[in-house]
């Protein structure tokens, strides 16, 4: 635990794709008081015709009371 699955367009590098899973573990790690070995981030690319269907309309909207950052607001 905690395994961490980031939705994203194509596009972005390799590089930047496991700077950002490094990142997020660090993150995870610190906060939740847990060590690397518990800790998996995955990258899982929608396309951005598919983007409404698989992401904003099922995890989104759809499931508002798991969202901790919703699109266009501020934390």
């Amino acid at each position: 635990m905690p395994h961490v699955i980031v939705k994203l367009w194509p596009g972005k590098s390799e590089q930047q794709k496991t700077r950002l899973a490094e990142a997020i573990a660090r993150n995870v790690m610190d906060i939740f008081h847990c060590g690397e070995e518990s800790v998996s981030v995955a990258m899982e690319e929608i396309t951005p015709q598919d983007w409404a269907a698989k992401v904003y309309q099922p995890d989104i909207v759809g499931q508002p009371e798991k969202l901790y950052k919703k699109p266009g607001y501020t934390m």
